[in-house]
């Protein structure tokens, strides 16, 4: 088809604004799905998808459409993820199109996630199409909004297009917009390749199947290219468009968006933002925006039952290879045994792994404290990650520890802004300004420790503003803390999986609550079990789990004393000796204790 006649474009949207629903509606609208093809949330292939009502894989469709005045046109509809944790592969599927179209929810407005979202699409230069969905609600104030995304983009509010998603009422005015407002690819039609890889997938049969915008040039099957980011090169064996299925087709030209089948073995041989270009061409320049992912939160996942060690390690390497971002090594511990320590891009993409290992391969785990990536500097000048609290090397060697830090966005009505102040700052956040969106609502702008961030901080918010807040954030920077590590002891020997690395003002408010909260749960033994909180040498808190007591001079009515003594005796040397070989099962339970400190 014609360049000037192709369109790629994406919807942007907070979470449950009706991203897609819009989508259905499109492909219903463009006869792209037949009647019995289609369902809800079509894109969403995923139960879990559909579920929790985001988008976790993104999704890529070619629609034809004709337009009012007769024209036919092809219109790219590179979907995107929908939370936070996955803001880098958002950017990467807006790096592909030309045009975005930004939706609203007409009763709750523009939210923290709408503001990040359209911040990066205005990064990449494309045109915002805005549109206010769910008119039909009850509680929907269009007017409201309108000024609201006013505020936000300028403008003219005669272009904002009012829609309900869910019956279909002014799609059509969408569709007509993306062909009228959003631009024509531009690139090099006869120049060499340049293709953007925005999505992968593995097939088991074929391999990773790579989903790619080609920029200039175009691909055909035969052709030999090369990734740019590995170097390594591979034959083409199939390229083609995506209409839910795979279409082939003879080549892929400028502008066009499908997808590319090269005989490649794994997901890290095709990363997302990753160029491909000709395999022997070395003068080329690659698209800009390409960055590895990088985990950001750090868990310690171990089977429940040991013998399941080998199922788990066998899920976790199936989960992987349709999960680039997800990382994971072996690791041991004396309190739980043999599991992994696994990186997550953040607490989302953590309980999706996490849910997929109990749904898909049915095997039960135990989760360790997440926690975040730090970066320890010696006295000798040697810089180590750490992500596991118990191998950060002893407080003597290091000179300073370094800590992740965000940018937080939180978007809340104006009469909870003091709540959420006091939340912020409690967790070392260190509040920078505050914008009015409109009087009843305001964005609050702080810099906070991601380690604050990753227990239940999402919970907290939500539960003081009514469920009216809602948060964004990107990193900023790795900055120098007083950070200290935070052992737990049962009966002198430390619990490994239970280390924290916490700033040393909290720490022995921490100590004492986890000891506390460790009291409860573990059961009594027939000897005292003492539970201690200590940093380096120093125990910083205390407390113990009495003993069960037997009455062994029940049976002395009488007689000399010392008869009694001589009883109690045996028994105190007997207990000393179980104490010294007696082993304490820590509960599950204890292990998520830590979770609800702050209750």
């Amino acid at each position: 088809m014609d360049i000037s006649r192709i369109r790629n474009f994406s919807i942007i949207a907070h979470i449950d604004h009706g991203k897609s629903t819009l989508a259905d509606r499109m492909l219903e609208l463009t006869h792209t799905l037949t009647a019995k093809q289609m369902h809800a949330q079509v894109l969403d292939s995923m139960d879990l998808e559909r579920e929790r009502g985001i988008t976790i894989k993104a999704h890529a469709v070619r629609m034809n459409y004709r337009a009012v005045d007769g024209t036919i046109y092809q219109l790219n509809l590179i979907d995107t993820p929908g939370h936070v944790d996955f803001s880098y592969e958002v950017s990467r599927s807006l790096a592909a199109c030309e045009g975005a179209i930004l939706v609203v929810d007409a009763s709750q407005g523009v939210e923290a996630q709408t503001v990040t979202n359209l911040l990066l699409a205005l990064q990449n230069d494309l045109v915002i199409i805005p549109v206010i969905n769910k008119i039909d609600m009850p509680s929907a104030q269009p007017a409201v909004v309108r000024r609201q995304l006013h505020d936000l983009l300028g403008g003219d509010e005669a272009e904002m297009l009012e829609i309900s998603a869910q019956n279909g009422s002014g799609v059509q005015a969408v569709l007509e917009a993306v062909v009228h407002r959003i631009p024509a690819p531009a690139g090099e039609v006869h120049g060499p390749l340049r293709a953007l890889v925005f999505d992968s997938l593995y097939d088991q049969y074929r391999g990773v199947i790579g989903f790619i915008r080609v920029v200039d040039g175009k691909i055909r099957k035969g052709d030999r290219v090369r990734l740019f980011s590995t170097g390594l090169r591979y034959d083409v064996e199939e390229v083609g468009l995506l209409r839910l299925d795979r279409v082939p087709a003879d080549a892929l030209h400028t502008g066009e968006v499908g997808y590319l089948i090269a005989g490649i073995k794994a997901l890290e041989e095709a990363r997302v933002g990753d160029t491909v270009v000709p395999a022997e061409t070395g003068s080329l320049e690659p698209l800009p925006g390409y960055q590895p992912l990088k985990p950001m939160v750090f868990s310690g996942l171990y089977p429940v039952n040991p013998d399941q060690y080998e199922e788990l390690r066998d899920a976790m390497e199936r989960l992987k290879l349709n999960d680039a971002a997800f990382t994971f090594e072996p690791e041991s511990s004396p309190a739980l045994g043999f599991g992994f320590r696994c990186g997550f891009l953040g607490m989302l993409h953590m309980e999706i792994v996490q849910e997929r290992l109990d749904r898909e391969h049915d095997v039960d785990i135990i989760t360790t404290l997440p926690t975040v990536g730090y970066q320890a500097y010696t006295k000798s000048g040697e810089c180590l990650e750490v992500d596991n609290p118990s191998l950060l090397p002893p407080a003597a060697v290091v000179e300073r520890l370094e800590e992740p830090i965000l940018a937080v966005q939180i978007l809340v009505p104006v009469d909870y802004i003091g709540s959420i102040m006091k939340i912020c700052t409690d967790r070392r956040g260190i509040y920078l300004n505050t914008e009015y969106l409109d009087p009843s609502r305001a964005m609050l702008h702080f810099e906070m420790p991601l380690a604050e961030v990753v227990i239940d901080f999402y919970d907290r918010l939500k539960s003081v503003s009514r469920g009216y807040a809602s948060f964004d954030y990107e990193f900023k920077e790795m900055r120098p803390s007083d950070l200290v590590r935070l052992d737990l002891m049962i009966n002198g020997e430390a619990l490994d999986a239970m280390s924290v690395i916490i700033h040393r003002d909290k720490a022995f408010e921490w100590g004492q609550k986890f000891c506390s909260k460790l009291k409860e749960l573990i059961p009594r033994q027939m000897f005292e079990v003492v539970i201690q909180a200590a940093v380096g040498s120093k125990v910083i808190a205390r407390t113990t789990v009495r003993a069960f007591r037997k009455n062994v001079i029940a049976k002395c009515y009488g007689g000399d004393v010392t008869r009694k003594r001589k009883l109690l005796e045996r028994q105190k040397e007997g207990k000393k000796r179980m104490k010294q070989f007696g082993k304490v099962e820590i509960p599950q339970e204890a292990f998520l204790a830590a979770l609800q400190l702050e209750d």
